[in-house]
């Protein structure tokens, strides 16, 4: 007999009976109890409401009681008996749902990218997973929520959620905390009233500060007004975390007196002049310059407005049909349709635009700050929405919660966020600091992308699929 047929007789000696004995320890309810109990027991840890201990009667129950039928709509088959095929589908629908929910909730959450904010960090078109686990997911603040919709029901309209019952912000422990230059998915701080008949993409805040509230709402209303975590979700760089100071001087941003470093996606928008003849579209197309946003105009001849990286503008500038190549920088007064009421602060006192901003100090929770009228557009929205304070000025002085007030303490750590499309991006530039309990999490898988401009098959970006984020 050979050597190997002795070794594979004496393992099968010792493997057969061990794994009798391993299929009897998984179908033991004590064992299945410890299991299950174990998993529910860390998962109340780490929510941090050992209320939520008493769950382990209904999973002691489930395993080894067995005296309350917690799934009522399953069916105990006898011997022979033929299966009910849609009592076996509805069993795995609510399997499903629950077990989607659930990871929804607290670990990752499918998102598409809708506009070219963040190219060519994220593209239109990609689809992808957004973990939570990383700044750690947020309690849900309104429970009462149809599963797996965000806000809005699909083609029949109407909000998903009851605000019946609402709870205070609480996030759970994560990974670490909203570093800068992180990309970041965040529920819109303007979202919290929206013109319910327009796109999601118009700024209700932004109408009413141009034509008024009434009339805004009279035109395009009726508003709604939603809860934090039901706000439309955003995803942009964070450029600056609170205590940070942040300047833009002619597009570059500045924190703390250093200059953000570049980044291979980040881009701007050039003017550029050609000889007469437009720049082959092959050769916008491979550096990765979206068609869309590509217009020639003959009569410059050249392009307004080519949003390019630096190092896609010095290709650009070779090119022997190139006679000019310079970036757009916006200086006060701010370029149509940019003006001081559409840009943050909404002052006039500040003459910033988007390429010229700053310096501005970031809040930060615990930070003491004084007040006057010359910087309260800066803290206005912060102090009266986003921590809920009574705000009025009467008379030319502050108060707040009907206390007459020269200084403010924070109660929550503020970020700026901006599109690494700069000249493309609808950021904090336009609507001021994202609070803290407004961060939902960080993009961390592409898993699928398309280019709408494109039929198929060259439409699927093949190289941005199964990629980190």
């Amino acid at each position: 007999m050979r050597l190997n047929d002795v070794s594979g007789r004496f393992y099968s000696l010792l493997i057969i009976p061990s794994m009798s004995n391993f299929k009897k320890i998984l179908s033991d309810k004590w064992f299945k109890f410890a299991l299950w109990g174990a998993l529910y027991t860390l998962w109340v840890i780490w929510l941090s409401n050992y209320w939520w201990l008493l769950g382990l009667i209904i999973i002691f129950d489930l395993y080894v009681t067995k005296k309350v039928k917690w799934a009522f709509w399953k069916k105990h088959y006898k011997e022979g008996e033929k299966r009910n095929v849609w009592l076996d589908w509805l069993d795995a629908i609510i399997f499903a749902l629950v077990a989607a929910t659930f990871i929804k909730m607290f670990f990752i959450e499918a998102y598409v990218i809708p506009s070219g904010s963040m190219e060519r960090s994220l593209m239109t078109g990609d689809y992808l997973f957004v973990s939570k686990v990383r700044y750690g997911p947020k309690v849900p603040q309104t429970p009462l929520s149809i599963p797996l919709i965000h806000n809005v029901i699909p083609m029949i309209g109407g909000e998903s959620y009851l605000t019946w019952i609402q709870n205070d912000y609480r996030r759970l422990c994560g990974f670490s905390k909203v570093k800068r230059n992180d990309i970041v998915v965040f529920n819109f701080p303007n979202g919290d009233t929206v013109l319910a008949l327009s796109p999601s993409s118009v700024d209700y805040h932004a109408y009413a500060r141009s034509y008024g509230r009434n009339a805004t709402i009279k035109q395009f209303g009726p508003i709604v007004v939603r809860p934090v975590d039901k706000r439309d979700n955003y995803v942009k760089r964070c450029v600056a975390i609170a205590g940070d100071t942040l300047e833009v001087r002619n597009g570059w941003v500045f924190i703390n007196g250093v200059p953000q470093e570049e980044y291979p996606g980040l881009q701007s928008s050039y003017h550029v002049v050609t000889n007469g003849t437009p720049i082959n579209e092959r050769i916008l197309d491979r550096m990765g310059v979206s068609l869309s946003d590509v217009y020639y105009d003959r009569f410059l001849p050249g392009y307004t407005a080519l949003h390019l990286t630096l190092q896609n503008a010095k290709e650009i500038k070779s090119l022997t049909n190139v006679v000019e190549v310079r970036p757009n920088i916006d200086d006060y007064p701010p370029d149509p349709p940019d003006s001081p009421i559409t840009l943050f602060p909404f002052s006039y006192t500040f003459e910033w635009t988007r390429d010229q901003l700053g310096p501005l100090w970031i809040p930060k929770a615990g930070v003491t700050v004084e007040l006057d009228l010359d910087n309260l557009p800066l803290y206005e929205r912060i102090i009266g929405v986003y921590e809920g304070n009574k705000l009025e000025v009467k008379k030319g002085e502050i108060y707040i919660n009907d206390a007459l007030e020269q200084r403010y303490t924070f109660k929550m750590d503020y970020y700026f966020m901006m599109g690494d499309n700069r000249h493309n991006s609808l950021d904090s530039r336009y609507w001021g600091f994202v609070p803290e309990d407004h961060i939902v999490g960080t993009p961390s898988f592409i898993w699928f992308s398309t280019d709408s401009y494109k039929s198929f098959p060259k439409n699927i970006r093949w190289k941005r699929l199964f990629r980190g984020a």
